[in-house]
């Protein structure tokens, strides 16, 4: 097994070289981007990707053990999407920074404790950005923060009803499925129904 990962880490392509790099259009929160690069053959080529500063997922996890959810309409898809808290990193702002900030505008819930459980990069093909997982031990609910384009209602699911959510496509946002796959071995028994 070992021998194949070699092999084929051995036999990737060579890396492109960037020439040049040009900001298309952007707005507070993306970057449209054009990048010329060059082939490993000498030819030049053109790559276009959109660039954030970052965003933060949180899994907010009440005192009784159930995971505090979202539910939205999404633009894009045009439907209702259930997921887990999140947002874009503001310019200033660290990725706990903003995990706490979405959490209180999108669920109304502050949290004292919270762990960075780990990044990830959800399209790395045309997305050049960076997700920010936290865990967070949700304590007050106050009351939610949302702007004029959002309106949010707050769903609670033990760790077991969730698994079984994603398992059903009820939940189809991938930021929220990636974001379960790297705490749920660590922190949850999703084998077990909790009362």
């Amino acid at each position: 097994m070992l021998m194949m990962l070699r092999s084929c880490l051995c036999n990737m392509p060579k890396h492109l070289k960037k020439i040049s790099e040009e900001v298309i259009h952007e707005n507070p929160w993306t970057q449209y981007k054009h990048d010329t690069y060059e082939k490993p053959n000498g030819e030049e080529g053109n790559y276009y990707y959109l660039e954030t500063r970052g965003s933060s997922c949180i899994v907010p996890v009440m005192p009784d053990g159930r995971i505090v959810l979202v539910l939205q309409h999404r633009y894009l898809s045009d439907k209702q999407s259930i997921e887990l808290p999140s947002g874009k990193i503001q310019a200033g702002s660290t990725a706990l920074e903003s995990a706490q900030r979405e959490l209180l505008e999108e669920t109304g819930w502050e949290a004292e404790e919270w762990v960075k459980v780990g990044e990830f990069n959800p399209s790395n093909g045309y997305l050049k950005t960076t997700a920010h997982v936290f865990l967070a031990q949700v304590t007050e609910q106050k009351e939610q923060q949302l702007d004029d384009t959002e309106e949010i209602d707050v769903l609670y699911r033990r760790p077991d009803e969730f698994e079984d959510m994603i398992k059903r496509g009820d939940i189809s946002d991938g930021y929220t499925m990636a974001a379960w796959s790297l705490v749920r071995h660590r922190f949850f028994d999703t084998h077990e129904n909790s009362s």
